[in-house]
């Protein structure tokens, strides 16, 4: 087994030069979704409880008729809960469209109908943990933090401890850190995702095994 690179590996040339890789491929490559064409916090929260252990393939038809359905998280509170898992169908996991009508009304109820924008705030709500605080402080709001899910985790790992197995996330949050666009994190995050999308179907197995 391949041993794991130290943090100080991480040089800020090395560090520069992946970034520069990983957006130059996104400039080329970078994929369209709505929840990409919008800043508004709500749309993407909605986005990232989708996107929770599903496809994008799946999600982008949901995703739009959602909105069709319920336009605003106003609308989403009054519905009957019926509705909402009709909308839902086809997504799996039922739970989380119980749990993301919760967080709509808890957001009109305690936040004013603003979605909060701190991480301890966000996992407050019903179905948010850390990932999908931090991907929506960095899809909505612009603010750094360190964001892993699958594709991201296969870039790091490609790059960073080639032919490593069980890569741990403790292991992977350096690197994110030392590699991360704190000027501009949304763009960042959509191009390393993107970029290890491709990655595996460029590559064999291209980020072996991660721990998560």
């Amino acid at each position: 087994m391949a041993e794991t690179p130290a943090l100080d590996s991480v040089d800020p040339v090395t560090a520069r030069e992946f970034r520069a890789a990983v957006l130059e491929h996104y400039r080329l490559e970078g994929r369209s979704f709505p929840w990409r064409d919008t800043h508004d916090p709500w749309r993407i929260l909605v986005s990232e409880f989708m996107l929770q252990q599903t496809q994008t393939i799946r999600v982008l038809p949901k995703y739009l008729a959602w909105f069709e359905r319920f336009p605003d998280m106003e609308c989403l509170v009054d519905a009957p809960l019926a509705d909402v898992y009709e909308a839902w169908r086809g997504l799996g996991y039922n739970n989380r469209a119980l749990r993301l009508r919760q967080t709509a009304r808890e957001i009109v109820s305690d936040h004013g109908g603003s979605v909060p924008v701190d991480e301890r705030s966000l996992m407050a709500l019903p179905g948010i943990g850390r990932y999908t605080a931090r991907a929506i402080l960095a899809f909505a709001f612009g603010k750094p933090g360190i964001v892993l899910e699958t594709n991201i985790r296969t870039a790091f790992i490609f790059h960073f401890f080639p032919g490593a197995v069980g890569v741990s996330d403790r292991e992977l949050e350096p690197v994110a850190a030392a590699t991360m666009d704190e000027a501009d994190p949304r763009t960042w995050y959509y191009a390393l995702m993107d970029y290890g999308a491709w990655l595996k179907k460029r590559e064999p197995n291209p980020g072996r095994q991660s721990a998560g």
